[in-house]
Order: C-alpha cells, then sequence, then structure tokens
C-alpha cells in the first residue's frame, strides 16, 4: 500500500464506502428473496408464464444491482474510486459491518465484484478484495421438520403435507400420502431394510422450479441414510404428489448443472448447501449455491475449487476430446471436470456469427429454461494461468487462433474471456465407444433432448452429434450453442420435391433457402447414423423429421402455451386417486 493511504480524506470515505456498499447488498438480497418468495404463489395460481419471467428477472437482478452501486460510487467518491487505497480502508470498514452476517461471503462477492469491475483485475488482488478463509467456522443449521415412525408412517406423512403452504389446495392430501408411504416401503424393501425406518425429515423451505414444488430432505435408520425428495404437481384439479426420489442417482440430476435455477426462499443459505452436499456426497459446492439460484456466489466458488485443484495437481492443460470446435478453442486438465472454451478470432467456413453473437448465445442460455438439456456456461474474465500448465500445441493455438483474449505477462497467461462448463463425453465419441444397448439408449435420449428443447422454444440450430455431450448418468445434453435460437425465430418447410434428374444430382439447392428456413427433411442425412442407430431414432423420433411437427410447436409458442418438460421419471398416483 502507497503513501496514500494514510490520507485523512481516504479514512473519511472508508466508512461511508463500506456502509453504501453493505446497503446496496441487503437491499439486492431483499430484493432475491421477494422475487423468490413469488414462486409460492406462481405454484398455487398455476401462474407459469409469470414464473418465468420471475426467473428472469432474479437471474439478471446481481449485475443491476452492482452497476446501480457503482454508479452511486462514482458520485461519492469522485477521483478516489480508482485508488486502491480508498478500497482497502473501505474492505476493513465492511469486513466489520458483515463480521456477524450468517452468509458473509456472499457480502464479500458483492464487495469484490465492484472492486474487479473498478480496477479491472486480472486473476486475485489481495490488496483490495476478499480472499476466502477456508478455516472459517460456518453459521447455523439448515431448519428441518422430523416425524416419528412411532407415529406410523402414513399420518406422520399427512401431518407434513398439512404443514405445507398450500396443503389446502391437495387433491387429496390422505391418499398423496398413501402414495408417499408406499413409494418409500417399496424402495427399503427392494434394498433388503423393509421395516426398519425411523427417521424422516426435510427442510422447512419448499424448492420450486418452473411448474412443480419440491419437498427436500432424507431418511433414515440405524446405520444407513438415504436422500428423499417429494416432487408435487399442480394440474387444474388440484395438487397431487407426483413422484417420490430416493436415491442419489434421482437426486442429482434434479440439482445439476443442466438445470434452471430453484426458488427456495433461504433466510441462511450456507447451512442448506452443507444440508444438500450431506444427502448428495460428493457433489460440487459451486453447483449448488448456483441452482439454488446464487449464481454468481457459484463462480466464485467454482474459482476457488479450480485454482486449489491446480496448486494440489501437476497435469497440464490440454485439448479436450472431440473435434476441435470452429468457433471455440475448448481445453480441459485430465485431471479436473471442467471444460474451458475461449472464442476463436476468425471462425472456420460455414460459420458467419460474430463473437458479440456468440457472447449474446451465452447470455441468453444463462437467462432461460435449461430444461436439464443445457450445460451452465459461466463466463470468466481476466483469468490468471501458469504458461508452464499449458500443453505446447494448446498454448500455441490459444495465442495464434484466440489472440484477442489470451496474451503473455510474464510466466502467465492471460485469458480475458473464457466460458466453464462441466466437462462431459462428446456424443460422437460416446456412440463409437459404448456398447450396443448403451448406444442406443443414448440415440433415443439425443433425439428426446432435441425433443425437450423444442418444448422449451429452442432449436439447436446445429444438431451434429459433435455438439451433444453424454453425462456420466447417461443424459444427452447440448452445449455449443452458436447457431442456437428460438423455435419461434424459424421458418420450417418441406422440402420441395426434385424436378428432374439434373436437380437431384445439384450440389446446390435448386430451390430459395431463406437465413431462416429450416428443412426438418434433412436432418438425418447430415448426422451420419448409419445401421442400427439410424433405425433407432426412426423407431422413437421420426417426428423430428416432420416439418409438421416442428410448426405445431411453434405455433403453441407464439400461442404462449404452456409446455412442460417434466424433469424426472414420472410417477402417476391415479391409481390411488382413482380407489374407493
Amino acid at each position: 500500500m502507497d503513501g496514500s493511504s494514510h490520507d485523512p480524506a481516504i479514512h473519511a470515505l472508508a466508512a461511508p464506502t463500506a456502509a453504501a456498499i453493505f446497503a446496496a447488498f441487503e437491499d439486492y438480497n431483499d430484493t432475491f428473496r421477494s422475487i423468490t418468495r413469488r414462486a409460492q404463489r406462481r405454484f398455487e395460481a398455476r401462474e407459469w408464464q409469470l414464473g418465468q419471467r420471475d426467473a428472469v428477472e432474479r437471474i439478471e437482478l446481481y449485475d443491476h444491482r452492482v452497476e446501480r452501486c457503482l454508479a452511486g460510487l462514482v458520485g461519492t467518491l469522485g477521483r478516489h474510486i480508482a485508488e486502491e487505497a480508498t478500497w482497502s480502508a473501505a474492505r476493513t470498514e465492511f469486513a466489520s459491518l458483515t463480521a456477524d452476517c450468517p452468509d458473509r461471503q456472499f457480502h464479500a462477492t458483492f464487495f469484490n465484484s465492484l472492486t474487479r469491475k473498478v480496477f479491472a483485475t486480472v486473476g486475485v488482488n489481495a490488496s483490495v478484495e476478499f480472499i476466502a478463509d477456508d478455516d472459517e467456522l460456518p453459521h447455523g443449521t439448515a431448519p428441518v421438520i422430523g416425524i416419528s415412525r412411532q407415529d406410523g408412517l402414513v399420518p406422520g406423512l399427512e401431518r407434513l403435507l398439512a404443514g405445507l403452504p398450500w396443503a389446502g389446495r391437495f387433491q387429496d392430501a390422505a391418499r398423496s400420502a398413501q402414495f408417499i408411504a408406499a413409494e418409500i416401503e417399496t424402495v427399503l424393501q427392494v434394498r433388503g431394510l423393509a421395516g426398519q425406518l425411523s427417521r424422516l425429515e426435510v427442510l422447512e423451505p419448499v424448492f420450486y422450479r418452473a411448474t412443480r414444488a419440491y419437498v427436500v430432505g432424507r431418511i433414515g435408520g440405524g446405520d444407513w441414510t438415504f436422500p428423499l425428495v417429494i416432487a408435487c404437481a399442480h394440474p387444474e384439479s388440484g395438487i397431487v404428489a407426483d413422484t417420490v426420489m430416493i436415491s442419489d442417482y434421482e437426486l442429482r440430476p434434479l440439482f445439476g448443472f443442466s438445470r434452471s435455477y430453484f426458488h427456495a426462499d433461504l433466510a441462511i443459505v450456507e447451512p442448506v448447501v452443507r444440508y444438500l452436499c450431506s444427502i448428495m456426497p460428493g457433489k460440487p459446492v459451486d453447483e449448488l449455491y448456483t441452482v439454488l439460484g446464487r449464481a454468481k456466489q457459484g463462480k466464485t466458488e467454482r474459482y476457488r475449487s479450480l485454482f486449489r485443484h491446480l496448486a494440489a495437481s501437476t497435469d497440464p492443460f490440454v485439448h479436450a476430446e472431440g473435434v476441435p470446435g470452429m468457433v471455440m478453442v475448448v481445453f480441459t486438465l485430465n485431471s479436473s471436470e471442467l471444460v474451458f472454451k475461449v472464442i476463436r478470432d476468425r471462425f472456420a467456413f460455414p460459420k458467419t456469427s460474430s463473437r458479440e453473437e456468440v457472447m449474446e448465445k451465452y447470455r441468453f442460455v444463462f437467462r432461460h429454461d435449461r430444461v436439464g438439456r443445457l450445460v451452465d456456461a459461466q463466463e470468466f474474465r481476466r483469468l490468471r494461468f501458469p504458461r508452464a500448465r499449458f500443453a505446447p500445441e494448446l498454448l500455441a493455438e490459444l495465442l495464434d487462433s484466440a489472440a484477442s483474449s489470451c496474451r503473455l505477462d510474464g510466466d502467465d497467461l492471460i485469458i480475458d474471456l473464457c466460458y466453464l462448463e462441466r466437462r462431459l463425453k462428446p456424443l460422437d465419441v460416446y456412440l463409437r465407444e459404448a456398447e450396443p444397448a448403451a448406444a442406443r439408449r443414448a440415440i433415443r435420449d439425443y433425439g428426446q433432448a432435441i425433443r425437450d428443447l423444442a418444448l422449451s422454444n429452442v432449436f439447436p440450430g446445429d444438431l451434429l452429434l459433435k455438439n451433444f455431450g453424454v453425462s456420466r448418468h447417461g443424459r444427452v445434453i447440448f452445449y455449443d450453442y452458436d447457431e442456437l435460437c428460438l423455435v419461434t425465430e424459424c421458418r420450417f418447410r418441406d422440402l420441395p420435391a426434385a424436378r428432374d434428374d439434373d436437380d437431384e444430382l445439384r450440389a446446390e439447392p435448386w430451390f430459395y433457402v431463406g437465413p431462416d428456413d429450416v428443412f426438418p427433411a434433412q436432418f438425418l442425412e447430415f448426422l451420419g447414423l448409419r445401421g442400427e442407430l439410424r433405425e433407432e431414432f426412426l423407431r422413437y423420433h421420426a417426428a423430428l423429421l416432420d416439418a409438421d411437427y416442428w410448426r405445431q410447436l411453434k405455433a403453441a409458442h407464439v400461442a404462449e402455451e404452456h409446455l412442460e418438460v417434466v424433469p424426472y421419471q414420472r410417477r402417476q398416483i391415479s391409481h390411488i386417486l382413482a380407489a374407493p
């Protein structure tokens, strides 16, 4: 710190600056929670379209409030806003203000967001930023509601359901309780644990997303514990328990990196994150913060996790598996579960997008409902890496093909803009390596991924297999966004019949093709599917080759009909509700 640290003017500004930032964060957090609380009303009133708008409003809130706070500080601090001493002194005052705040890491991240904008920080600036304290003691415990086995499982579940905010809107709460109990007992019987249940608890806050409400908790007995999620739907006839999830395999995708954010009103977030970690061991903490809607904290945690991993590992950054991208240079650490994407300076033919257009596609995905089929791509600015950690051929490509984003600074490589995503196995690679049965399942899910995206008004644009990946749970997910667009922006056309043999032999179309024209009948010939995989696709997804299928979907979106993508394997209780 230079001599200006002793400037009385700076110290006079420190306290009001810290107070202004604290007030700005508290205002942001109060507004975040206010929007979150609307989710209960949306679920009760079946206001699905309004719920989608709430989700976008909440996603955009953080950046808006950072910009508003910064604008106010510019007016207050004048020239002092660009002095590190000002921010160092304000950081000390801010730490005092937040010392007793239970989620003070959120306050610190907000403070750091401001400093990074002011100083265009490369890497970390320890002079003005808060640095994570891994030894910091956690605050509080997650609020839970429990039922006792002595009271009986069904009566206990009835009382639990009666305590939900919308209990009076159940179609038949007693039969929903019977359904939940039957599901639990069936799973325990299959696992050889029949009659051994002694504990059942759920978090007090209800988790909302799209058209579903989720009651999240766990069951246990003796030395065993399983997660428990009760998913509730709200058809016109009344609320019902739609399915029960009692396995890590079911929960991880529900809380995964391809899902949009939950709306759960949490007075304190960190204890709930720890609780979720306890029922999904090994789940990255950064993904849990993100899926709870705290995307900026999720980014912070991912950044810290990445650099902890770099410090504990020695393997180099290398090109990611799969066909090299025409728009992105994609690389990874083989010891990590992340991939890094850097936009190329020039795109190979036939790509025509601009750099800004590609960035806008990624912003679109950030705001849109990902329905389990789009990877959450986090944008990072001005990252600093040791150049020695990069394989020579990768470093050469980054400096040559992405020079507008990548530069050397002594022994470091600076990357001004990149996207971080969870690493997936490219679908084309997966199909070459998988056993026949697994490959057929993947092709079926590939077609379902296209359908699910279409239901959310997304057309991938480029349907080539290399642009999709396969998760560890075998789920097919889209991750190449440069040609992505809305279904409502496309003009789906039938393929005109050839007029003669010469038309059939032409290399170029003999008919006019507009910039928004899509010919579904041509999809299959570009995918390169052969033999059993081609037959499997046609058996389950021939409708995707029909322009009328797409036109009907487009018409539904234009009419603002709600088209649902159910985020789990539904277990109906219609047989219970119909029982005498």
